[in-house]
């Protein structure tokens, strides 16, 4: 019998997680299909490797075990786990076929909601990961302005022009390398000082955890209307999220182009790109981004359902409501246990939980807490990514996890006791950082 959603005497047995682990170790390089969900970001001999279903906001682990889910696939999870309106519309489209000779009507009607939502979105085209579209967009900034160069500010996906820049660059050519460069959110004069005329956009995750300050977003687009650089808003994280019109809606900002995915479809593969139509008219003739799967038709018909959720139930004001009520909660409860060295930060659709390395190693923090909030039933990376079916129940269990897990926190810190609380090896560090977006800043000879 696998531990529930409750505060269990034990911790969960995961022995078919290991069983599988086993056999993926030498036949699938890393073991995982995306670094997020593997097991180097969990506490190892602890931490479930596999789960098996999910329903919700709960997912079931191959051994039995159930948790509430804060991680939510890593994002495309936006209203739950076997949503029924969502899988309704997959299965009725099934039946009908998935792929075809010819374009499908679900490709326009897809198109035209993303349309009349998304501000600045004259013209639409799909595909199926994040990274498809963020190079998509850079491919056509360079095509539009006639320039080369690229400054990023956030994680922008895997391929050559972005992964070049960071530690994992091994296989990217050094003229590739050269033609990206990076610059701080927040910081205004970082970009002015990596700007140039052979600048041919500036692509930015419009927030991830820091808010924007002192009118930053406002001022980046107007450097590049200055510079005639294109603002490409990569989505991925604050589309169909932050607001109904995403990042722009609810900065009141306008991007040339913008890039979409994960919260879209509730978990279907589908990335989109949107633009004004003077740059996307493009890909009419003379910039080619064309996909076999851009059309497959059980993502769209996701989409549309999905799309139709959040607009009518007004979806983007819920995670809102709930996810600020459980940041502000948690850092509620850090002040009257008057614990220095943790907080909780972030627009309620995502929040962080932060630790402050000054008084312990911040991985070793991360890792006890989610080793203590695995043995009450939730799984956790260190984010809420709130869905619609996390319920005021959930949120409050979750509550009173936090003020036994952050009390055994404070105690296992004012022992110096943290590494030794942990039964398994800690979480361990990514390349990805969520500030100080300058993971390999380039400098440029005169």
């Amino acid at each position: 019998m696998g531990n529930k959603v409750t505060f269990n005497e034990g911790y969960p047995s995961i022995k078919e997680s290991d069983a599988l682990y086993a056999r993926a170790l030498g036949l699938i390089p890393a073991v995982t299909q995306t670094l997020a969900k593997g097991p180097s970001q969990y506490v190892k001999g602890v931490a479930p490797k596999y789960l098996s279903h999910g329903k919700g906001c709960r997912v079931w682990d191959v051994d039995g075990n159930e948790y509430i889910d804060y991680t939510m696939g890593v994002g495309p999870v936006s209203l739950g786990y076997c949503y029924e309106k969502v899988d309704n519309a997959i299965i009725e489209q099934l039946k009908k076929g998935i792929t075809f000779s010819l374009m499908h009507p679900l490709e326009v009607e897809v198109a035209e909601m993303i349309r009349d939502i998304i501000p600045n979105a004259d013209s639409v085209r799909f595909s199926k990961t994040g990274a498809d579209v963020t190079s998509a967009a850079v491919r056509l900034a360079r095509a539009y302005t006639g320039r080369q160069k690229v400054l990023c500010c956030g994680y922008h996906g895997w391929h050559d022009w972005y992964i070049g820049i960071t530690t994992k660059n091994l296989g990217v050519p050094e003229c590739t390398k050269e033609l990206t460069y990076t610059f701080d959110y927040n910081d205004v004069d970082s970009l002015i000082d990596a700007i140039d005329v052979d600048t041919a956009c500036v692509i930015i995750e419009p927030i991830t955890f820091q808010q924007p300050q002192n009118g930053f977003l406002h001022e980046v687009r107007d450097i590049c209307n200055r510079t005639g650089c294109i603002l490409i808003f990569d989505e991925m994280w604050t589309g169909f999220r932050v607001a109904i019109g995403g990042a722009q809606e609810r900065f009141k900002v306008d991007a040339d182009l913008m890039c979409f995915s994960k919260a879209v479809a509730n978990g279907m593969p589908l990335s989109i790109l949107a633009g004004r139509k003077e740059i996307m008219e493009l890909l009419e003739e003379d910039v080619f981004f064309f996909t076999t799967f851009g059309g497959e038709t059980l993502s769209l018909a996701a989409a549309k359902a999905t799309i139709t959720e959040i607009v009518e139930n007004r979806v983007t004001d819920y995670l809102e409501e709930k996810g600020s009520y459980l940041r502000d909660r948690y850092n509620t409860i850090v002040e009257e246990l008057n614990i220095p060295f943790t907080n909780c930060v972030g627009l309620g659709c995502r929040t962080m939980v932060s630790f402050d390395g000054s008084y312990a190693n911040p991985l070793y923090l991360k890792s006890l807490m989610q080793q203590l909030l695995i043995k009450k039933g939730i799984l956790w990376s260190g984010f809420h990514n709130i869905s619609y079916s996390h319920t005021q129940e959930d949120i409050e269990y979750t509550i009173s996890a936090y003020k036994e897990v952050l009390a055994e926190l404070k105690e296992a810190v004012e022992k110096d006791t943290v590494f030794e609380s942990l039964l398994g090896s800690p979480v361990q560090p990514v390349f990805r950082k969520t500030s100080g977006f300058n993971f390999k800043p380039i400098v440029r000879s005169n």
